[in-house]
């Protein structure tokens, strides 16, 4: 079971889209995601953060699936984006995608990516019960 944390002896989330820490208990199955980016299943890479975006939460959530697990087993996510002005559309993305649950978050804005058609990039790190 996964419990986050938001205690009042620390500050509060600047983004309601996210939570201080997730705790998880004992027997947990552990899933650490690879870096996913805005790449259909042809290989296309997606015209746009927002864009790129979706189809990056897209990847994710069917690597999640795969291994059995779905979106409320997220413990950590980090979102590198390479342009601030992306930052609106990063928490926009998330929330239609994963809604009221809010996983620990780290967002980092790099220089660049892998490929320079690369705007963002997500990976995370997900548990369940055994």
């Amino acid at each position: 079971m996964l419990k986050t944390l938001n205690p009042e002896t620390a500050p509060q989330p600047v983004s309601p889209t996210y939570s201080q820490a997730v705790e998880g208990g004992p027997g947990l199955r552990w899933l650490h995601i690879s870096g996913q980016v805005g790449v259909d299943m042809s290989g296309k890479v997606q015209q746009g953060a927002e864009a790129q975006l979706d189809q990056i939460w897209r990847n994710l959530l069917a690597v999640l699936e795969a291994a059995g697990m779905g979106p409320q087993d997220l413990v950590k996510v980090t979102t590198f984006l390479t342009r601030r002005e992306d930052i609106a559309a990063s928490r926009a993305a998330r929330q239609r995608h994963l809604g009221d649950l809010r996983p620990a978050s780290t967002l980092l804005i790099v220089a660049g990516l892998a490929s320079p058609d690369y705007l963002a990039e997500i990976e995370a790190v997900a548990a369940k019960a055994q």
